[in-house]
């Protein structure tokens, strides 16, 4: 098994020997077992945090460069006019708390991907959307802070004299187990 334990700035002049192509749900994790696209056995061995993005290069620790892929799952694409209407629906279902891929076609509609969810599909209908059930990569935006912060050597620091309070309602079993409701809390710590 090749394994791969470091994440690498994606360069074309590296020597791609492998890609991976994995879903979202998938490239959320640090530790994986999975079969490369050309069927080698790969671990990921890899820091907690940042999500694989599309194009993101891991390198094995024998040297091997192997390429990330988004796979094609189900989505939602909602297509809408740029410009107002388009930040109008972004704001509203990113007010959800959702992962939206956003991006804008050559004819000036703009377009909000997201998994499917009947809740928000009526949402973006209702905000003027016309709405495509289909099978593409899912490749979310990052967070406001992934790359920021990372890139310009800035250490924002969150000592702001303020609080966020998020009102979430979650349903847990609670049988016997309290490991896995340890971990379900631990998970959803802010």
């Amino acid at each position: 098994m090749l394994e791969l334990t470091q994440r690498i700035e994606p360069t074309d002049q590296a020597e791609i020997s492998d890609t991976l192509t994995l879903p979202l749900e998938l490239r959320i994790r640090g530790r994986l077992r999975a079969t490369s696209d050309t069927g080698h056995d790969v671990g990921l061995f890899l820091d907690r945090g940042p999500v694989l993005r599309d194009g993101d290069c891991l390198q094995a620790n024998t040297g091997e460069i192997i390429r990330v892929k988004a796979a094609a799952e189900p989505v939602v694409t909602a297509h809408i006019d740029a410009g107002l209407p388009l930040a109008k629906l972004c704001y509203h279902l990113g007010n959800r708390h959702v992962q939206l891929s956003i991006g804008v076609e050559g004819d000036g509609k703009g377009w909000v991907r997201f998994p499917p969810d009947h809740v928000l599909e009526e949402l973006a209908e209702r905000l003027g959307a016309t709405l495509e059930h289909h099978e593409a990569p899912f490749d979310p935006e990052p967070g406001a802070y992934d790359k920021a912060g990372r890139e310009s050597g800035h250490n924002h620091g969150h000592s702001h004299g303020h609080s966020h309070s998020h009102e979430h309602s979650h349903s847990h079993s609670h049988e016997p187990g309290r490991e896995r409701d340890k971990e379900l809390g631990e998970a959803h710590a802010h």
